[in-house]
């Protein structure tokens, strides 16, 4: 650990040396013994109320990009997939209200998370392995979409609201409203969304390695001229083919009686989103000569003439329809104090286009969940919850990158977790059984993996304002089914189907087995109420670690990818605090200061690839009743282990700052914000990111909107 320590004794002796009030303690939805923030050693993290209203954005992955532990595996700006201590993919489950967003984003990078911050009521991200609570693919942890799309409570009356947004980075406009409404034991939501962008204005070139950005004339009039093309057709000042657009519709509604209510609810999403050049060039489509690229961003969003099929680029066209019925019971037996049933049906669908119009590939993916949690009543001390989960999952992948034979998933779990609270210390210990199963189509052999997770943890409060936590737990995961058979039903070279999202042909195992990981989290908590501080020190040893290996072998000049398994070892540091600097009148003058590392390595003694920087960053905001003032700044050290056949990504500083403005209106709160991003024009490359090399981060932008509660 010499490389993490350092920003653990940096950030934490900072603390010391300043020595926010904090909100009331989130009560943890992820957590069936609804347990409060403080009360548990698993290392957690809640964006909700305004810190989540000004962290929301177009994707997941983005929304959460600034929170210890936390980073984005971006894929142009529709594309941002959740990355948790250095894990990403089938490693990271993402849940819609506590069940799987049952989307195509664990099988690729270039697949978008079908979850919507700015329709959350709050966001949980339980950082480490959460298998316990939702199956091996949470063995790197869980983020955890909460909304009120079944109503959760009696409503009385009509309430809701309504928000505007525009980014000038990418022209985004994003409009969002919600209506909640009740009369006696009936309660009903409705939201919607739209959201539309055209190409992402960056500093400098997309490609790397092709010159700065200084002087380059970076106006935001969105008619500028995007220059000629290069002879390996990077863009300048911009990244093509990376406009989309988002349409969302949820109605729900729940029947409340005296002991709880049963809802049902129904939710319709249509995301369309290009992919940035240079992602797919093995198709072979030159595309149009960028200097007649018409960018003029009209908004009439006829992608497949305008953006997507000019440049040559591929666009994905998803729809999704997801159903939910929920089913919360208080007391109904003599000894359980709550039963909470969850049964989720997922039609999803999406199409890659190919820049001729045709369909190169349609993936589709049909999948049941159910969820059963019940909550004993204390016995001899010990409480806890026991619960049943069971998925199943047809998912195909048909047309010309169809490296996945159509598979039938059945995956059930049965977990116990309990807690026993004496004097001071509170411990909590936990087991599951998972059973997987995978059935191809074709002559690929059907797997079957029976996985053992177990947890211990302890937390000790050693004052009424420090807490000591240490957490031990043995995580299982069964190989995902793009790690079991891409490519494996292909006899040879030349039949391998090349995946475009890492511009590689993969080839999966098998005979893999499950994935085994060993850790331990340490934390120590200092709150006094008006200041706060946190420190996690944690550590991931894997067995079987199941890695996408560089075989040396080249087919049309593409690398020929291999899943295989060998140990690998993770360490990293969290730390994140918040201080009261100043108290005048109405106002509070609030410091935040915040840091992370993490280094992996396998046993062959390469590096992890795609892993976050050492990362430090501060916020400094002046809060009263109707106006907050925030300035932060976040700096991101070199990856200068980028793992074997990866280029390192260069550091970055990015400076940040807004205002929000509140004011009283009818019978509502109008709020009105603004904020100045990437201040600096600095150009990041994201080191979690397969495109890093083609598709940086947006560079210097204004955005900024209203939004009214009522």
């Amino acid at each position: 650990m010499n490389r993490i320590l350092p920003i653990a004794l940096a950030v934490a002796g900072a603390n010391a040396a300043v020595a926010e009030q904090l909100p009331l303690e989130h009560v943890l939805v992820s957590v069936p013994l609804h347990k409060q923030t403080a009360e548990t050693a698993l290392p957690v993290t809640v964006l909700s109320g305004d810190a989540l209203s000004r962290a929301a954005a177009a994707t997941i992955g983005d929304t959460l990009n600034n929170a210890p532990g936390l980073a984005n595996a971006s894929f142009g700006p529709g594309v941002g997939q959740p990355v948790i201590r250095g894990q990403q993919g089938p490693r990271v489950t993402v849940l819609q209200n506590g069940t799987s967003s049952a989307d195509a984003s664990s099988l690729s990078a270039d697949h978008a998370v079908s979850v919507e911050a700015l329709l959350a009521d709050s966001i949980e991200i339980l950082r480490g392995p959460s298998t316990l609570l939702y199956g091996g693919g949470a063995i790197g942890g869980v983020v955890n979409v909460v909304d009120n799309r079944i109503p959760t409570r009696r409503i009385d009356g009509v309430e809701g609201g309504a928000e505007y947004r525009h980014d000038a980075a990418s022209d985004m406009d994003t409009t969002v409203g919600r209506l909640e409404a009740g009369s006696g034991n009936f309660a009903f939501h409705l939201d919607a969304l739209y959201r539309d962008w055209n190409d992402l204005e960056i500093p400098g070139e997309a490609a790397s390695g092709h010159g700065g950005h200084d002087d380059h004339d970076h106006d935001h009039d969105h008619d500028h001229d995007h220059g000629e093309a290069h002879e390996d057709e990077t863009t300048d000042g911009y990244i093509a083919n990376t406009g989309g657009r988002t349409r969302s519709v949820t109605a729900g509604a729940s029947y409340h009686f005296d002991d709880g209510f049963l809802g049902l609810a129904v939710n319709r999403l249509e995301n369309q989103y290009g992919i940035p050049a240079g992602a797919h060039e093995h198709h072979g489509e030159e595309g149009e000569d960028h200097a007649d690229h018409d960018h003029d961003h009209d908004h009439d969003h006829d992608h497949e003439s305008e953006h997507g099929h000019e440049d040559g680029g591929v666009r994905i066209d998803m729809v999704q329809t997801r159903y939910d019925l929920a089913l919360h019971l208080h007391e109904p037996l003599p000894g359980l104090e709550v039963a909470r049933g969850f049964v989720t049906y997922t039609d999803y669908e999406h199409s890659e286009i190919e820049p001729s119009g045709e369909v190169g590939t349609r993936y589709s993916s049909d999948s049941w969940e159910g969820r059963l949690e019940l909550v004993h009543a204390p016995l001899a001390d010990f409480h806890g919850v026991f619960g049943l989960q069971a998925k199943s999952r047809e998912f195909s992948a048909l047309g010309e990158e169809a490296f996945i034979p159509v598979t039938d998933s059945q995956d059930v779990g049965i977990f116990l977790l309990e807690d026993y609270h004496y004097r001071a210390f509170t411990f909590e210990g936990g087991l599951r059984y998972d059973r997987d199963e995978r059935d191809p189509a074709g002559t690929a052999p059907s797997r079957n993996f029976n996985a053992l997770s177990a947890s211990v943890s302890g937390l000790w409060d050693v004052s009424s304002a420090w807490q000591l936590g240490l957490s031990l737990s043995r995580s299982e995961r069964a190989p995902a089914i793009e790690e079991l058979y891409s490519n494996v039903q292909n006899s040879g070279p030349d039949s391998w189907i090349a995946h475009a999202a890492t511009s590689a042909i993969e080839i999966g195992n098998p005979d893999l087995d499950t994935e085994v990981s060993n850790n331990a989290d340490v934390s120590l908590r200092w709150d006094n109420g008006a200041h706060s501080v946190s420190v996690t020190l944690f550590y991931n040893d894997f067995s079987d670690y199941i890695d996408l290996q560089n075989s040396g072998v080249e087919v049309d000049e593409l690398p020929v990818m291999v899943y295989a398994q060998q140990d690998a070892t993770f360490q990293g540091v969290e730390v994140d605090s918040e201080f009261t600097l100043a108290e005048a009148g109405d106002g509070l003058l609030m410091l935040r200061l915040f840091g992370d590392a993490i280094q992996g390595e396998l046993d062959n003694g390469d590096d992890v690839p795609r892993l976050p920087p050492l990362r430090i960053g501060g916020r400094l905001a002046w809060q009263a009743n109707a106006l907050e003032v925030w300035g932060q700044v976040v700096d991101a050290a070199e990856q200068d282990h980028p793992g074997r056949n990866e280029e390192a990504t260069d550091g970055y500083t990015r400076w940040d700052a807004g205002v929000d403005y509140n004011l009283a209106l009818g019978d509502g709160q109008l709020t009105l914000f603004a904020a100045l991003n990437n201040i600096t024009d600095e150009e990041i490359r994201l080191s979690t990111s397969f495109l890093r090399d083609v598709a940086p981060e947006a560079g210097r932008s204004v955005e900024a909107g209203l939004r009214y509660n009522f």
